[in-house]
């Protein structure tokens, strides 16, 4: 080995300069969690879903599509730039419906939600208009959207969307806000199960929001998580989306499958954007894959080749509708048996807006200390925000969760003064 490797002020000393980063405030919590020794720590943290048992679950459906493509001899190849076409088509159509025209549609492949959230703002960086590349986002939202955002070089708003003196949706801020925006500028929705609140514009509501933004010229970015996961029916929290395209809004979409289909780990996306015509769209299409190449070359294939299977295959599809109505409810079951339970144990607060939110998560209205205590005596790991993952409450800790939260919410506000 030469001196100038080994020697102090060489070439690997710029690495002594390098600061330590903060962790993440989600994936953080989880890694505290997993190093507790405490025999009752729960974790209603990270958006993943556990089954009755608290343990993680593969769809049966998503099984036997795997087994499927194991038989079938499925080869390891690289997928185009853009991705696996036919499973793009299908994703599509799941989301817009079967009417979507694929002719007028730019459509990739992604790392699931987070690269197609990247992917969008890349393109949205590199060809909104420089005086403004503006995205607004609500407040609050997932926290990964502002650094995502933020690293694609646009400038990030929020706009008002929970009342934390309601523990509801605030419309009228919402609305007042959107009103506000610069033309041009890019709007950030949830298309169902808003993360982190759980709160969702009812459809009327979604059709004042579409009015405001059509008569601003806003462009509509939707971001897509939680798609038949939200209520059990998948046609039913495509609701809203559809309803912007059938309105005229030329939409973008980021599109996962992590949640819906279980396939957290497989980076299993698309995003789309809705063109005027055919040119329009192949030039969208040239610079969509301009942006990927240099960043991830193309997208891995397990993950879409089970989407696909699954969505094309009529038995295979019919039951993992029902498997993803199996969350849903098992998820709902315990929003209700959460509320129950804080009755139960002396609770008089009103906690009915748990009940009133929809998806994984229950934005609570617990303070960041009433958090911070919930972990440091109770060992109940969760988000500062108040957020909790119902994913993570079952039959066995309900109870033990209950007590914590009234013993540290008991004669305090969990609403905004």
């Amino acid at each position: 080995m030469s001196s100038s490797a080994t020697e102090e002020g060489t070439t690997t000393s710029f690495l002594n300069e390098v600061p330590m980063g903060p962790p993440d405030a989600i994936l953080g919590i989880a890694q505290a969690f997993r190093e507790c020794d405490n025999p009752n720590k729960v974790n209603v943290c990270v958006g993943a879903y556990r089954d009755s048992e608290g343990s993680p679950w593969v769809l049966p459906a998503v099984r036997s599509a795997e087994k499927i493509l194991l038989d079938s001899g499925a080869k390891k190849e690289y997928a185009p730039i853009d991705g696996d076409a036919a499973y793009v088509e299908l994703a599509l159509k799941f989301a817009y419906g079967s009417e979507l025209d694929m002719a007028t549609t730019a459509a990739v492949q992604t790392l699931s939600g987070t690269g197609a959230c990247r992917i969008g703002g890349e393109f949205f960086g590199r060809f909104l208009p420089s005086d403004s590349k503006k995205i607004y986002v609500p407040n609050p939202t997932w926290g990964n959207h502002v650094k995502i955002f933020g690293a694609c070089g646009l400038e990030v708003q929020r706009y008002r969307y929970y009342d934390p003196k309601t523990n509801g949706l605030d419309l009228d801020g919402m609305l007042e806000d959107i009103n506000d925006m610069p033309e041009g500028s890019v709007i950030l929705l949830h298309a169902c199960a808003h993360n982190p609140t759980g709160c969702d514009p009812t459809l009327e509501q979604w059709k004042e929001i579409s009015n405001v933004i059509q008569r601003k010229n806003l462009y509509v970015f939707f971001d897509s998580a939680y798609q038949g996961f939200a209520s059990g029916d998948a046609e039913k929290d495509a609701a809203a989306l559809r309803l912007f395209v059938s309105e005229g809004h030329k939409v973008v979409l980021a599109q996962s499958f992590a949640k819906n289909f279980g396939l957290y780990g497989e980076r299993c996306g698309t995003l789309s954007i809705l063109c005027e015509n055919a040119n329009q769209k192949a030039a969208v299409m040239s610079q969509l894959k301009l942006i990927i190449r240099p960043m991830y070359s193309s997208p891995p294939i397990h993950g879409s080749s089970i989407v696909r299977t699954v969505l094309s295959d009529d038995e295979l599809r019919a039951q993992y509708y029902d498997e993803c109505a199996g969350m849903a409810e098992r998820i709902g079951s315990m929003r209700g048996l959460l509320v129950d339970k804080l009755k139960d144990v002396g609770s008089t607060h009103d906690w009915s807006h748990i009940t009133s939110q929809i998806g994984m998560f229950a934005f609570t209205g617990m303070s960041k200390e009433m958090v911070e205590t919930l972990t440091s005596e109770y060992f109940i790991f969760m988000t500062l925000d108040g957020r909790i993952s119902l994913a993570g409450i079952n039959d066995k800790n309900v109870e033990y969760i209950a007590k914590a939260i009234h013993a540290v919410t008991d004669g305090k506000s969990i609403v905004a003064t």
